[in-house]
């Protein structure tokens, strides 16, 4: 045997009894005893013990400690108390049964074994359970052959993320396209096609592996820290969203404000800048709401001044007064922040005195080089810094800064040698822009109590939505390459609980000068949670500075995104109180048909529409997949749609597909330049008829836009809509509902009625007859109503 065939074979050996060692260690884990504490069940083990707990009938969480570890610590991501459920535990020879009203945890004794289902219905097992080597700490699970796997935080995959092994180290990827496996935001959580998720509740990282060697196997990789972990399951999706954002916390309501159009570039470079470009808003009547500056607020080179955090006052002389002189037209300033503090930044010596930054073993301050300079990193998890980076940030909220954008979060350097109060560097990385918006909220919850913070941020953890995070899909090719994973990744962090993702419209990497690509992207941008193009300064971003035909078909794009605010801030109060996602896969519609699954390019906003993106040049037509069980009219032409099959459809220059669900509602107002002008005083509600749609219904929510909580204060007011249709009669009622602390305006509701194919008999508002405007060609119907507290129906008598 010659010297390189026993090389090979001692590698393969030691390969071979490396495997069965870490298998027979799981292999030989033994059962022996269990109790009950209180709702939960304790099993020993000879290696460790498993604590299992349910928190509801639809969530429960089992950890395992092993010996020698004094428990499971700390969740980062939990915020859900276990609830009174009511639980059994059923012994039955080799077999323990721990069961909520849902839930179902088997317990198999000898061989050892834990598995799931949930209402008789299969999810998922442990394989070897949780398994100790030499550098990690894995959890594994046997998993179905045709599952479709969704989640691991953001990435461009496809929808299907099975078959890969995902990195979990929050990293930027500047200028990608059509593929990448890493990105800004992770999270170590997966979620399948059967409507439960596995959220593997730990910070430090490692790896998601979804079946990547094909042998059915899910599994978890960390370099320390908790063998925690939650299974969630419903019956529905919607369900699904709305459990999980139960375990995980719920968005705050956004200031309505949010909703409107941004100014946004890379960046602008004095006040005088920022002057000249909302003027020319104005003065071009494209709506505009909030100004975001970049890094040049604090200095005038891209290098060397980062952490100085106070305005630069020979490019910005009077910040105070133009912050001021833009809140009075309606525009909010919005500033960059960044955790970094160079060490030739003004703030330097004041960081190091006060003991802010993280550290090197021996506790002094950790220094390194990044793009930007030499630099020290705020550690976000110290008491001490927290307060003292807040405290910067409350006296420019004082100055009149409405919202925050918090850059370079991953954090985008971060050496493992550096320590940080409750740990290392790679043990808190992922979780390192979840506390930094954290400390951001918390903050205001302190000292702004009646303020609703914006927090733009590109990196956080499982649950940052509770801390009002709105994080963007980080820095894309500005190319239609980068247009298209748009959608899937919005789509993926929607089911994961974090539901503004949003992109930098336009595209933000490369100085590519596209005029047809900018006006899709923008198009898209109104079915988005958040507008805000933004990109790299050599090709303008802002719509004022594009050429007269593209700046034309930009402004329609931003009208209607201001004629839909009363729809789109509905939508965000339904997030807030169910955590249902803004966008929705068509999955949603149709829950078991399988070919949905890898659907992203055409999805759902909110219940009403349905949106297919454009995203290549010169598209002429597109394939576009209509949800059954429904009707579906075009937003434009009017034109209607049978549900359940795909249709042609002829591309226009000024909209992309755009459908309305037969039986919804659409609340709009009209001729808005920005947010601090709207009111229902004067709005148009949409109702689109079919003689299908037997019943429909639709809501609205309105509160001040400002107030914090102002649900839970009683200062909103809730409009819900049905409609009832039977042998030619069409009754639609309004049924109003105010908090106890809310003074509400009579509305003038322009009504428009779609798919009305004869000129109807009569209307009634209540017993009173109204005229009416019928519109032969588009089969609309107009009439104009006022509405009061209480409850108030129209009748419409067809022919």
């Amino acid at each position: 045997m010659t010297n390189k065939i026993i090389l090979r074979f001692s590698i393969f050996l030691i390969v071979v009894l490396a495997s069965f060692s870490a298998i027979a260690q799981n292999s030989r884990r033994v059962y022996q005893s269990h109790k009950m504490n209180g709702n939960q069940l304790e099993l020993i083990t000879n290696d460790g013990n498993y604590e299992i707990q349910f928190y509801n009938q639809n969530i429960v969480e089992t950890a395992f400690i092993p010996k020698g570890e004094a428990g499971k610590g700390e969740s980062t991501a939990v915020v859900l108390q276990p609830e009174q459920t009511s639980v059994t535990l059923i012994e039955k020879g080799n077999e323990l049964q721990f069961l909520s009203e849902g839930m179902n945890v088997t317990i198999s004794k000898s061989p050892f074994d834990i598995s799931y289902s949930y209402k008789g219905r299969q999810l998922l097992s442990e394989k070897e359970g949780y398994i100790k080597t030499d550098s990690t700490e894995n959890i594994d699970f046997t998993i179905d052959k045709d599952e479709v796997l969704f989640g691991g935080g953001a990435r461009v995959l496809g929808m299907n993320r099975r078959g890969y092994r995902l990195q979990l180290y929050n990293r930027a990827h500047y200028g990608y396209g059509t593929h990448s496996e890493l990105m800004n935001y992770t999270m170590p959580l997966v979620i399948s096609s059967k409507m439960y998720a596995v959220n593997f509740d730990n910070a430090p990282i490692g790896y998601l592996d979804l079946d990547s060697k094909k042998t059915n196997t899910l599994r978890y990789e960390s370099i320390s820290g908790r063998k925690v972990y939650q299974v969630i399951a419903s019956d529905t999706w919607e369900g699904f969203t709305y459990e999980f954002t139960n375990l995980t916390g719920r968005q705050p309501m956004l200031p309505r404000w949010s909703f409107g159009n941004f100014s946004s570039r890379f960046g602008y470079h004095s006040e005088r800048e920022c002057r000249a470009t909302i003027d020319q808003f104005l003065k071009d009547s494209i709506p505009v709401d909030a100004i975001i500056l970049d890094l040049f607020w604090f200095g005038k080179e891209m290098k060397g001044e980062m952490g100085n955090l106070a305005f630069e006052r020979d490019s910005f002389p009077t910040p105070e007064k133009m912050i001021a002189d833009f809140a009075e037209k309606g525009v909010k300033t919005i500033l960059i922040t960044e955790p970094f503090i160079l060490t030739t930044s003004k703030r330097w010596d004041e960081a190091v005195k006060e003991e802010v930054l993280g550290t090197d073993s021996i506790g002094n301050p950790y220094t390194y080089d990044f793009y930007f300079g030499n630099t020290g990193l705020v550690d976000v998890f110290k008491p001490k810094a927290i307060d003292w980076f807040w405290n910067i940030y409350k006296g420019l909220a004082n100055k009149g800064i409405a919202g925050w954008w918090g850059d370079l979060g991953e954090p985008e350097v971060h050496p493992a040698g550096l320590q940080h109060v409750n740990g290392s560097a790679d043990e808190v990385h992922n979780i390192y822009g979840h506390y930094w918006a954290k400390l951001v909220y918390e903050g205001y919850q302190k000292d702004f109590p009646n303020q609703r913070p914006f927090i733009l941020m590109r990196a956080g953890a499982v649950g940052s939505q509770r801390y009002g995070m709105v994080p963007w899909t980080g820095d894309v090719s500005r190319s239609w390459d980068g247009l298209k994973p748009q959608t899937e990744i919005s789509l993926q962090m929607g089911l994961q609980g974090i539901a503004y993702m949003h992109s930098d419209l336009g595209g933000f990497a490369g100085d590519n000068l596209d005029d047809e690509l900018y006006t899709r992207w923008l198009q898209y941008g109104v079915f988005q949670p958040i507008f805000r193009p933004h990109a790299q300064e050599a090709v303008p971003s802002e719509p004022i500075f594009r050429e007269a035909k593209t700046k034309a078909l930009a402004k329609k794009s931003i009208q209607l995104r201001y004629q839909l605010m009363p729809y789109n801030y509905t939508l965000a109060f339904d997030n807030n109180r169910t955590g249902l996602p803004l966008m929705r896969p068509l999955f949603f519609e149709e829950q078991n048909n399988k070919e949905l699954l890898s659907v992203s390019d055409t999805y759902m906003w909110g219940d009403a529409f349905l949106v297919s993106t454009i995203t290549d040049a010169g598209l002429k037509e597109k394939e576009v997949y209509m949800p059954a069980n429904s009707v579906w009219f075009d937003f434009v032409s009017e034109k209607k749609y049978e549900g359940g099959k795909s249709y042609t459809i002829s591309t226009e220059e000024d909209h992309i597909p755009v459908f309305v669900r037969g039986g919804s509602f659409i609340p709009m107002i009209k001729g808005m330049l920005n947010s601090k002008n709207y009111s229902l005083e004067n709005m148009e509600l949409h109702y689109y008829h079919d003689m299908s749609v037997t019943a429909g219904k639709g809501h609205l929510y309105n509160d001040d836009g400002e107030t914090c909580d102002a649900f839970e204060k009683g200062k909103y007011e809730l409009l819900s809509f049905c409609s009832a249709f039977s042998k030619s009669k069409l009754k639609i009622t309004i049924a109003t509902e105010k908090g106890s602390n809310y003074k509400s305006l009579n509305k003038n509701v322009n009504w428009v009625i779609h798919n009305i194919d004869k000129e109807p008999k009569k209307i009634s508002l209540g017993k009173k007859s109204i005229d009416f405007i019928w519109d032969k060609e588009l089969k609309t119907l107009r009439f104009k109503g006022n509405v009061t507290e209480g409850n108030q129906s129209v009748t419409i008598k067809l022919r």
